[in-house]
């Protein structure tokens, strides 16, 4: 068991958390190689659907425990936590992000709703402040500035002439962020009694029955039987890879990373769907979404490196018992 006292965000982290983190997140910007098969042809509930419902399969043992543990040491506000996190950052956050990237996909931008997900540590640092008490410094409203000026620039490839497709696509992408970065506030605070396997469990077994709800009141659970072989192999790869594996190897890397510090190990994401989608997708960006890429990712990165001295950008975190890993 280690102890970690109140300190700032630069309190020592391991850089084998750290890497994990990274690696999670670099996963997860494999989506939209499986995604675009998906989303012509497939709603984006019964898309979620099957992401939720193979990765509970695998992880039903999980389930159990993490069940039997959460009884022991959940208070109200942490099954709150747990419901929040399952169906909103989960479940929710997964079919915005789908209906964002199906519109996107559509008109040859796909890799917009993925940049757009950049504006996550913005969100997230909002949040510790809120939920985890973890204190913004001064420097933090200008660089919200910037954030929001370079998600505008990435969200349109021509800011001044935005259709209502744009503006439908980038609203259901900023809702996904908002959701998936308040979902890494969540994932710290409850893998403090949860260990990371089980909390990815929980978190998964909420998100599906989140997820059923949605296809069935749409009507939407149909379309899984008539799939052909190329749907079903992208089902399981979307499920897994940015799923299922990405999550156990990002909970097992926050248990020793705070929260506002992840948050850089996660531009790893967009960068990871930029060259997939400019390689694989043959996507494009127009100059002043290069500009717009470029501003979010000199924002969070001199956010989250700046040191306390001078100009300070880092957040307090309060203190914190962690076990380990079992």
């Amino acid at each position: 068991m280690t102890l970690f006292g109140a300190r700032t965000f630069w309190r020592p982290t391991s850089g084998r958390s750290f890497g994990l983190v990274v690696l999670g997140a670099a996963m997860w910007g494999t989506d939209p190689l499986f995604r675009s098969w998906l989303t012509t042809d497939i709603p984006a509930s019964t898309i979620v659907l099957v992401e939720h419902l193979l990765p509970v399969a695998i992880v039903l043992p999980l389930v159990a425990r993490g069940l039997r543990r959460a009884w022991r040491t959940f208070e109200a506000r942490d099954w709150l936590t747990l419901g929040v996190l399952g169906v909103g950052s989960s479940a929710l956050a997964t079919v915005l992000f789908t209906m964002s990237f199906a519109i996107a996909f559509a008109h040859h931008s796909a890799t917009t709703p993925v940049l757009l997900q950049q504006i996550q540590p913005l969100v997230a640092i909002g949040a510790a402040w809120l939920l985890l008490r973890e204190r913004p410094r001064l420097l933090f409203v200008p660089f919200l500035i910037a954030g929001l000026a370079g998600a505008y620039l990435v969200a349109f490839a021509h800011p001044t002439e935005i259709g209502a497709l744009e503006w439908g696509s980038a609203l259901l992408a900023v809702g996904a962020a908002t959701l998936w970065g308040l979902g890494t506030v969540l994932g710290r605070r409850l893998s403090a009694k949860v260990p990371f396997g089980e909390l990815t469990a929980l978190r998964l077994v909420v998100g599906l029955a989140a997820a059923a709800a949605m296809a069935i009141s749409r009507n939407e659970v149909w379309p899984l039987a008539h799939l052909d072989a190329k749907a079903v192999l992208a089902l399981i790869a979307l499920a897994l890879v940015p799923g299922l594996f990405s999550l156990l190897v990002y909970y097992r890397g926050l248990r020793g990373t705070p929260a506002s510090a992840a948050t850089l190990g996660e531009l790893a994401f967009p960068l990871t769907a930029l060259i997939i989608g400019f390689v694989a997708l043959h996507d494009s960006l127009s100059l002043t979404q290069w500009a717009g890429a470029a501003l979010l990712t000199a924002t969070i990165t001199v956010m989250g490196t700046t040191r306390p001295q001078g100009t300070p950008t880092g957040v307090q975190v309060p203190a914190m018992v962690t076990t380990g890993g079992r």
